[in-house]
């Protein structure tokens, strides 16, 4: 495939725009090349600046859900885009996709709307330390909650060695209270509890990580974390950012049964819109402004266009009683095809996949945590990557990101997929 007209727009972009880029990921960085600049989308496919076609597995970071410009949702767009497009004032837009979250989510009383997943993480975080009157976190190595002070920060091995800045502009002060855990381990977030006696606020996780590559959590793992939340009163947040409505339509809450206090959501609920919420049981969100002392607002939340994308997201998926079925086993098809090319063609893997969230990591052994997930080959991806692209296949330009399925999959496009992956891999042994 060609790509002249991605790379010119690169280039023009570079001179205004820091990396070209308005986030990093797309820059290439971790796959080396051109990224490729889209003109339009529709169902399951990209429809590049060249004209190329491109079979897409990464929906817009996964809220595609549905596909590409959904009719449903376009439609609500565009009819609410005649009658304006921001107010500023509450709407009976937020009032409706609000009861509706808190119909298909177990464990959550009332919502609030923010801009983002960062947004929702950060407010998360805020509202545990106001509720408990503690000021440290937990958070895992590996798991992404978006670029807020907090969360951008990495540790020594001790238990209670306290968290330093892995970004210039983060500030020793911040970094402090924030302690790193590693993913699936309970004796590791167990000794930071005990170095850290009555002062951790909250534990924040991805309960199904997808920034590392989807990883799943071990038997055991969220119910271990959720009593010892209980016995240190501890608040547990799960960053549903990527898992909310995608992995059923109560999240990981009710795909585990695990019960969780704060739940930040993105992507699906705004239904490919800018749109992020958080979500607890009435007595932690009445700590919030205006009803108690934790401030939190936003000029844009609940912007009526987004609110508009979302519920016609979410009513969809409420009434379609077979889309998650359907959403596994088009997965779990694409998991079995591309293990057995990759079986057939002796390419050392591994494969984790938790319901439409799929990774393909290039080592031999189980990628459980950030540090297993480390030891995959990188350079080994990158063909892959620019391999499956040539093809018409594109995935995440990153190691360390999953693959979101879109139900506008057809199995062809799995097949073609599967195929591409064969001649891409065929000659590597």
């Amino acid at each position: 495939m060609q790509y002249q007209r991605s790379s010119q727009l690169f280039i023009e972009a570079q001179k205004v725009i820091p990396g070209g880029v308005n986030s990093p990921v797309r820059a290439f960085k971790g796959v080396g090349g051109t990224p490729i600049f889209v003109k339009s989308a529709k169902g399951a496919y990209l429809y590049d600046e060249d004209n190329n076609r491109l079979i897409d597995y990464i929906n817009s970071w996964g809220p595609m859900i549905l596909g590409h410009a959904h009719q449903p949702v376009i439609d609500a767009i565009t009819d609410i885009a005649k009658q304006g497009t921001s107010f500023g004032m509450p709407t009976e837009l937020e009032t409706k996709i609000a009861a509706l979250a808190i119909e298909m989510v177990p464990n959550i009383d009332k919502i609030r709307f923010v801009n983002s997943g960062t947004e929702a993480c950060m407010s998360a975080i805020r509202l545990a330390r106001g509720f408990t009157k503690k000021d440290k976190i937990i958070k895992f190595a590996g798991c992404y909650h978006g670029h807020s002070d907090s969360f951008l920060i990495q540790a020594g091995s001790g238990a209670s060695t306290f968290g330093i800045p892995n970004s210039p502009g983060v500030t020793e002060g911040t970094a402090k209270d924030t302690l790193l855990a590693n993913y699936n381990d309970l004796n590791n977030v167990e000794a930071l509890i005990a170095a850290n006696k009555n002062q951790i606020a909250a534990i924040i996780v991805e309960p199904v990580a997808g920034n590392m590559g989807c990883i799943p959590p071990k038997e055991g793992f969220l119910k271990g974390l959720q009593l010892l939340c209980n016995a240190h009163e501890i608040l547990l947040i799960f960053d549903e950012v990527m898992t909310g409505f995608r992995l059923a339509k109560g999240g990981v809450q009710e795909l585990y049964n695990i019960k969780a206090d704060i739940v930040c959501f993105g992507k699906v609920i705004g239904g490919g819109l800018p749109v992020g919420a958080f979500a607890a049981r009435e007595e932690i969100m009445n700590h919030l402004a205006p009803l108690g002392p934790v401030y939190q607002a936003g000029t844009l939340s609940g912007n009526p266009l987004a609110m508009a994308a979302g519920l016609a997201m979410l009513t969809e998926l409420n009434s379609d009683q077979a889309i998650y079925k359907r959403l596994d086993e088009k997965t779990a098809y694409l998991e079995k095809g591309i293990q057995e090319v990759l079986d057939q063609n002796n390419v050392i893997h591994t494969i984790n996949r938790v319901g439409s969230m799929i990774s393909v990591h290039f080592d031999a052994n189980p990628v459980v945590d950030f540090e297993s997930a480390k030891r995959g080959d990188n350079e080994l991806f990158k063909k892959f990557f620019h391999g499956l692209l040539n093809e018409g296949i594109y995935i995440a330009p990153s190691a360390y990101e999953t693959w979101f399925i879109t139900d506008a999959l057809t199995y062809e496009d799995l097949d073609s997929t599967i195929k591409a992956v064969a001649n891409v891999t065929r000659f590597w042994s």
